[in-house]
């Protein structure tokens, strides 16, 4: 949050310097897991799983960095649209956390209360509903259109418009806008895309690369490796994710490596497949995707690229989503949810003939969801997950492929094998993981998993002290060594288990902490987390915040299914 808005808010001076901006929050809440993972569906959600999962990133987004709007979500929750919601708007998100920003209404959102959900039998009781459970602005025209009229006819009390009207003009004096409401071109101009900015770009794209598996052919060495064959739908494009703009500079995978090599290495490329009939990039989000793509040119596509594979001593297939298949569905001529997790297209099979060749093969996924790619995972000598990489991505790729940035980043979400173990999660309850007919039950990668070009060794795990009161806190200590050949960094996890509860049951593991650490070859550090009442504790049945005697299992280590465990326990 202080990335955009600078200081918080909370406890700092009333203002948002020149260099920053006011930051929303959203979609809130519980928008992020709706029946059939569609945009705008209803999420049936318990009010425990709300607080202790969903609703945890806002409440710190609130209390604890001042953000200074939120943005209510399009979906319903138990029944009551969250823009018609009072529990959750004014209860919740002003009562319980003492948010003192405005809130937004999503794009259309209010008049969904009429064409949508039927809860409103016009746009003014729509627009009534809205204003009345506090949202204060609105990107629609419920309330310029309505409002007016409705105080007059003294359908309600002007002082709900005052105060909708006070929130959003207290933002504005916090962004200096009475004083200066213009930007200033030439420093627009200065900042947008210089070296600091671009920097950072390439920093945030070394950082988010993922390895999730190596079987020792990464890094490449180019006096071993004399021709390379990028290959793949995604290769040749930039691609941002959703609603980015031109970003005046960027390198696609294939510019990165290209530039990156120079002569040393002889770089083929080939399309292999299309994702959509036209493979648009960064440009795409706001196209319809219903254009599948041509057989025939595909066949031609995925031949052309076996045989530039046969040419290469390494192929690098560049795989995923393109932004017109991973998009915001706001409607049903813009469609952007898949019923699917495989790759889309004819991906699937490039794979196969590619890996047929014999030819040693290193996959990059670029997409915006987690992909079940089992063949991919079993048949590639080494696979990466960029997500989207941003403007560097191409050069952050071509380092991290020829070993010039050691790839440490951990999977902030589990990827399941198939559509069929969704939702896929680490922190799942202890009954929720019987088997399926003919399928394992294990993710195809674990969340927090993550690999590295050297090695890294955990040893004495140790909690200090080992019982503790209710109100009282422990600190977790263990050495992490970088047994490798090359600096690396590393992602230690710490995560607890509540062994026994009196009722509630709880799951059987919870992220806790992690620090990402930096070591040398041969260097060892000693990383601490702290686990106090916060940590340790949990709703009860009566929904109140309790820490509860008993033991808890503490586990540190280099993933959710790789730790070390020792035990706290918590006297009554």
């Amino acid at each position: 949050m202080c990335g955009l808005q600078g200081v918080s808010l909370r406890g700092a001076p009333e203002s948002i310097d020149r260099q920053h901006v006011l930051a929303t929050a959203k979609h809130f809440a519980a928008h992020g897991q709706p029946e059939g993972g569609r945009n705008s569906v209803p999420a049936n959600i318990a009010e425990r799983e709300l607080h202790e999962n969903y609703l945890k990133a806002f409440q710190a987004a609130v209390m604890d960095a001042g953000v200074g709007s939120v943005m209510a979500s399009y979906n319903e929750i138990n029944g009551m649209p969250v823009h018609a919601n009072p529990w959750l708007l004014d209860e919740v998100l002003r009562g319980e956390w003492d948010f003192r920003g405005f809130i937004v209404s999503d794009g259309n959102g209010i008049s969904q209360l009429e064409g949508l959900h039927h809860v409103a039998d016009s746009k003014a009781d729509a627009a009534s509903k809205a204003l009345k459970v506090g949202i204060d602005f609105e990107l629609d025209t419920c309330y310029s259109s309505t409002l007016l009229s409705q105080v007059q006819a003294g359908l309600f009390p002007e002082a709900l418009v005052d105060q909708a009207t006070g929130r959003v003009l207290k933002a504005k004096f916090l962004l200096g806008l009475f004083d200066d409401p213009y930007a200033d071109p030439a420093e627009a101009e200065r900042v947008t895309n210089c070296a600091e900015h671009r920097s950072l770009a390439y920093k945030a794209a070394t950082k988010s690369l993922v390895l999730l598996k190596n079987d020792g052919l990464l890094p490449l060495e180019m006096d071993k490796v004399k021709t390379l064959a990028v290959i793949g739908p995604n290769a040749a494009g930039l691609h941002l994710g959703g609603y980015s703009a031109d970003p005046g500079h960027g390198a696609s995978i294939l510019e990165g490596i290209r530039q990156k090599v120079g002569e040393r290495v002889w770089v083929l490329y080939a399309e292999g497949c299309k994702i959509t009939r036209e493979n648009f990039g960064w440009q795409g989000w706001h196209q319809d995707a219903d254009a599948a793509p041509d057989l025939a040119e595909d066949e031609c596509l995925i031949a052309k690229a076996v045989t530039t594979a046969r040419k290469a001593d390494v192929v690098l297939l560049v795989l995923g989503e393109n932004e017109t298949v991973c998009q915001e569905a706001w409607s049903e001529t813009h469609l952007g949810d898949r019923d699917s997790l495989d790759l889309p297209g004819r991906q699937d099979e490039l794979v196969r003939k590619v890996v047929e060749t014999g030819v040693q093969v290193v996959v990059l996924r670029l997409n915006g969801r987690p992909l079940s790619v089992n063949y991919t995972a079993e048949h590639a000598n080494a696979l990466f997950e960029g997500w989207y990489l941003g403007q560097e991505g191409g050069t952050a790729c071509a380092d991290a492929l020829f070993g010039d940035v050691n790839p440490g980043g951990k999977l902030p979400i589990t990827f399941p094998r198939s559509v069929g173990q969704l939702p896929a999660y680490y922190n799942h309850k202890p009954s929720a993981r019987r088997s399926y007919l003919w399928a394992e039950k294990t993710p195809l990668f674990p969340f927090g998993h993550g690999l590295s070009y050297t090695t890294f060794e955990y040893k004495n795990l140790h909690m200090t002290p080992a019982q503790i009161k209710p109100d009282g806190q422990a600190i977790v200590r263990v050495e992490v060594t970088n047994t490798g050949r090359r600096a690396g960094d590393e992602v230690v996890q710490l995560y607890i288990h509540d062994i026994l509860t009196e009722r509630v049951t709880r799951p059987v593991k919870e992220l806790k902490g992690f620090r990402r650490i930096t070591l040398q070859p041969g260097e060892r550090q000693v990383v601490e987390c702290m686990l106090n009442t916060e940590a340790l504790s949990y709703l009860n049945e009566r929904m109140v915040r309790v820490v509860e005697p008993g033991m808890f299992e503490v586990m540190v280590g280099t993933s959710s299914a790789d730790v070390q465990t020792v035990q706290l326990k918590v006297e009554k």
